[in-house]
């Protein structure tokens, strides 16, 4: 559908659940409209402000970077799930291209993954040493949007198991150094170990977050340190725990170890009170246009419907420096859904309308 002048939605608008009406011109929320041009686009139903995925990896395959077709359907296949706004939490392929396109989601980068030499998948990061990782960090932190991506922990093959990538005093000094430049920093982290240096550092931000304990959990709130613990991913850890067996015993029996406590060390972090928000960690082992079944997801963890929703919209946008609510001023990207996805959170698959930047992209 293609739709010109100011378009007009008219629904239950989240998160303030009330009925309103919605004006949308020039890519923003805008005034009610007195213009002669005003388009209905959609009567009734739930609008959403657009969802977020805040893990994920355009641009990367299981063999790594892929070409701009690839990149191209992936991000399509985002953005007909609904996720408007995507954090791209690491990346070896040059995406930038898509910032030219309006039909195509926002994408706030993480620069390419700073990993520890021969300890994390081929093809995806900088591997370096210690000594190299303040130098890469400020490169990365130029390049992004605002974040850098750390390899927190991995398998390391002589301990079999497992273990931290980085000295304390290199991650001290790399956070710092991140954060003199104005970005902030998450970390890729599987297991316990890794947690009390990343978390003395002054990380922002935990990727999958499965080792942490409780006695962790109120230092994450009290900080606001956030999470986002990529549940749909996490499913893979038996199948990561099977293919290791053999070789790795120790690093699998890990892996299982943590698959069985995921709910409860999560649902404690939401416990808690830390910031958790929604990612899929699609673009490796996981294809694209998750972002439903990850809010969804986000409720086996302790979040009520419209907490999970939070973590995959508005509250996710206001995180990463984007208005959330639909006000004058707004991005003009939303959804529009026939029920109300906080009661009902498997709608989120079925989204009627899709707006990004002021245009129907989806819909109508």
């Amino acid at each position: 559908m293609t739709a010109t002048g100011v378009l007009r939605l008219v629904g239950t608008v989240l998160p303030a659940g009330e009925q309103q009406e919605i004006h949308l011109s020039g890519g923003l929320v805008v005034d009610r409209s007195a213009a002669a041009d005003v388009q209905t686009v959609s009567s009734g139903g739930w609008i959403v402000p657009g969802l977020v995925d805040a893990h994920c990896h355009i641009g990367l395959d299981q063999h790594g970077a892929v070409d701009v077709e690839t990149q191209e359907q992936q991000a399509i296949a985002d953005r007909d799930a609904g996720a408007l706004l995507v954090r791209d939490a690491g990346s070896a392929a040059d995406t930038r291209w898509i910032d030219d396109r309006e039909d195509l989601p926002k994408i706030i980068r993480a620069g390419r993954h700073i990993a520890r030499s021969k300890r994390y998948i081929r093809n995806y990061g900088w591997e370096i040493e210690p000594e190299e990782l303040v130098a890469y960090v400020e490169q990365e932190a130029r390049r992004g949007d605002g974040w850098v991506k750390l390899v927190g922990d991995w398998i390391d093959r002589d301990a079999g198991d497992l273990t931290p990538c980085w000295p304390a005093e290199a991650l001290e000094a790399a956070i710092t150094r991140a954060h003199e430049l104005g970005a902030k920093v998450t970390a890729h982290v599987f297991g316990e170990h890794a947690l009390p240096d990343l978390l003395a550092a002054g990380i922002d931000c935990l990727e999958h977050g499965t080792g942490l304990l409780p006695e962790m959990v109120d230092d994450l709130a009290t900080r606001g340190v956030a999470v986002v613990p990529t549940i749909v991913q996490l499913e893979n850890f038996p199948t990561y725990a099977d293919q290791a067996q053999a070789k790795f015993p120790q690093y699998a029996a890990h892996m299982r170890d943590l698959f069985a406590r995921r709910h409860e060390r999560l649902r404690s972090a939401v416990e808690a009170g830390v910031p958790v928000f929604a990612g899929t960690d699609a673009g490796g082992v996981l294809g694209h246009g998750l972002v439903a079944a990850e809010i969804q997801a986000l409720t086996e963890i302790g979040m009520s419907g419209e907490q999970a929703l939070a973590a995959g919209s508005w509250a996710a946008r206001e995180w990463l420096g984007v208005p959330g609510e639909l006000l004058p001023g707004a991005p003009a990207d939303l959804v529009v859904y026939d029920e109300d996805p906080r009661a009902n959170p498997a709608i989120l698959t079925h989204p009627r309308l899709i707006v990004l930047r002021g245009k129907v992209v989806k819909g109508g």
